[in-house]
């Protein structure tokens, strides 16, 4: 029987490259939905690929009964495309005649036409075509594919399983882009945010000195005659505790990776999710040594534009 198909490419004898494998090929989103239809073989069918977050990549194929010897070459053209994500990929297949398919059983047929010669023989009337065709077995319905016929079938379904999912990376990659925005616009706010805490830092020396005076004041209050070496000391210790030039400059060097990671593209989320405990590792002890309330508040919007950064990245591949 001759198989009736979409127009479609055959399916490639290896497994296609994997669409966000490239560097600077934009962020991949681990989210996204893609459908693809088809016929051949006197079969329909619908794939359905869809796509959301996953720590690992997770493919799950859900095809129908019968079809089970496809999911190895499925998974295999998942695996090819995408690194992370749980990837669900389900077949419907239904048949695309209204009217079952009938054919005749030869074997069945010969086995009458014998009988028939013999009754022939001792003087019987022929049988009539009717109730030839009426016997069991001579008519049935086509339930099962030849050979050649279940090739093209798989074949076709396999063709339409590749540009499903293709058009699923393509969707991720779509996402991927529109995250690459969000994620840019918060490095500039973390970027502008660093910025007010240097200048909220060169503010700290004063500030201390002024706090250092007083506690003096009652400490010379308190205790007359505290040497003044031991009050150097004292200065010098704290104001070695607030310098947060340090933590400033790491928070420098962790802007610039970042905005390399997402210019570099492809399966950078957990780089990126690393390179953000690395900003609030920063951004507490920023906290934590300031002395004055301005570089605080800097600090604590430092450390809420880096939690929605965070969790903007959980998407990407």
């Amino acid at each position: 029987m001759t198989a009736r198909q979409t127009p479609a490419p055959e399916p490639a004898s290896e497994p296609a490259p994997a669409a966000d494998s490239d560097a600077g090929a934009g962020l991949v989103s681990m989210t996204g939905f893609a459908r693809d239809t088809g016929e051949a073989a006197g079969f329909t069918w619908v794939w359905e690929a869809r796509s959301v977050n996953g720590k690992q990549l997770d493919v799950r194929p859900r095809l129908p009964s019968g079809m089970e010897r496809l999911e190895p070459t499925v998974r295999a053209e998942a695996q090819a495309r995408f690194k992370r994500g749980n990837v669900s990929l389900g077949l419907s297949l239904g048949r695309a005649e209204a009217v079952p398919r009938l054919r005749l059983n030869r074997e069945v047929v010969d086995q009458v036409m014998a009988l028939a010669r013999e009754i022939e023989g001792i003087g019987a009337a022929p049988p009539r075509l009717d109730s030839l065709l009426s016997v069991r077995g001579v008519i049935e319905s086509v339930d099962t594919l030849d050979e050649t016929d279940q090739e093209a079938l798989d074949a076709a379904i396999l063709a339409s399983l590749g540009r499903a999912l293709d058009a699923l990376a393509r969707a991720r990659l779509e996402e991927g882009a529109r995250l690459a925005g969000v994620l840019g616009g918060a490095i500039d706010r973390i970027e502008a945010l660093v910025a007010d805490a240097r200048a909220s830092a060169e503010a700290q020396p004063e500030a201390l000195r002024e706090r250092l005076r007083q506690q003096v004041a009652e400490i010379l209050e308190a205790r007359a005659g505290l040497p003044e070496d031991r009050l150097a000391q004292e200065v010098a210790v704290l104001v070695a505790k607030a310098d947060v030039r340090e933590e400033l400059d790491r928070l420098d060097a962790h802007i610039e990776q970042a905005r390399g990671l997402l210019t570099e593209g492809g399966p950078v989320g957990r780089r990126l999710d690393f390179l953000c405990q690395e900003f609030n590792r920063e951004a507490n002890t920023l906290c934590s040594k300031a002395a004055e309330v301005a570089l605080t508040r800097v600090g604590l919007d430092l450390k809420a534009v880096i939690d929605q950064f965070r969790e903007q990245i959980q998407n990407i591949e």
